[in-house]
């Protein structure tokens, strides 16, 4: 079997800037004696947070509160680090851990940033936010954080274009006048498909023709998407590697499929299906989140 590596895959900036940035978190707390915690998984990877874990690097889970912000032991003398993770944190969660006296360190990917300023920034000129992507991904749930934390602030979050059209009629038949007097914007989720984005940016335009769309879309999405385009007229077969929980790496899987190629999203090289080995040539990419390790363990099991 011929493996092809698609031409650019894995890790990107904001992710390996996460990971390093835990890392460093970790030697500094050990140093002091202080627990560090991630609030939320740092990044959708097992194998990363196991590593993690292993250098006493503790996950809190939000979902287990009310106010997104778990119980975190604190002792003064210890003085805890927590870490935001990559995809960031609402104003309201970071201004309450603030207030609990705990050491910040703020891992969130600098393009997620870009979108929370402009997310807040829109909100305060009372525009209302349209925001692309999962309902339920920490990144969107962060940005819409950052559009209710101002007093004018209104978000609708839309996951595909249909949704997107039905909630901008619904806005525009509440509000007769909206059509030339209210201000719409949409922001996506980093990790969105740019034909995603697009469709839903037309959908709501037929409601709202003065829509101003932000260029929110990560390069390094872009980036992986058009190789694993290019990659699929080279081979017979695609194997994603990462995880199921990343949104980038399950958009990898469904583009490959849309191509019309067998394709398959593993974790480890465990889950490589029997199937594959029908295949003469067949191409590896790997989500954003995907460490190098993952992916030269998935091509040598392929490999062999």
């Amino acid at each position: 079997m011929k493996v092809i590596r698609a031409e650019i895959l894995g890790f990107c900036e904001g992710v390996r800037r996460a990971v390093e940035m835990a890392r460093q978190a970790s030697l500094d707390g050990a140093e002091r004696g202080s627990r560090v915690y991630t609030l939320g998984p740092l990044i959708h990877n097992s194998g990363v947070l196991d590593s993690l874990k292993e250098r006493g690097v503790i996950c809190l889970e939000p979902e287990d509160s009310a106010d997104g912000i778990p119980a975190i032991p604190y002792d003064p003398a210890e003085s805890p680090v927590v870490i935001i993770r990559a995809h960031g944190v609402s104003p309201a969660v970071e201004k309450e851990l603030k207030r609990r006296g705990v050491t910040i360190v703020d891992a969130t990917c600098p393009r997620v940033k870009v979108s929370q300023r402009e997310a807040a920034d829109y909100a305060a000129k009372g525009y209302v936010v349209f925001l692309a992507g999962e309902k339920n991904h920490a990144e969107i749930k962060a940005l819409l954080g950052y559009v209710q934390d101002s007093s004018l602030g209104r978000g609708l979050v839309v996951s595909e274009s249909a949704e997107a059209e039905a909630a901008a009629e619904e806005l525009y038949r509440r509000e007769p006048e909206a059509k030339t007097a209210l201000k719409t914007v949409l922001i996506g989720q980093t990790t969105i498909r740019v034909e995603e984005y697009r469709a839903i940016g037309k959908r709501i335009r037929r409601f709202f023709p003065a829509l101003e769309i932000v260029d929110s879309i990560c390069g390094a999405t872009v980036e992986r998407q058009r190789a694993l385009s290019e990659l699929c007229g080279e081979v017979d077969a695609l194997v994603i590697a990462g995880s199921k929980e990343s949104a980038n790496t399950r958009r990898l899987l469904s583009l490959a499929l849309e191509r019309g190629k067998p394709a398959w999203l593993v974790e480890t090289a465990a889950d490589l299906p029997a199937a594959i080995g029908a295949y003469k040539t067949v191409g590896l990419s790997a989500g954003a989140s995907t460490p190098d390790s993952l992916v030269d363990e998935v091509e040598e099991a392929l490999t062999q």
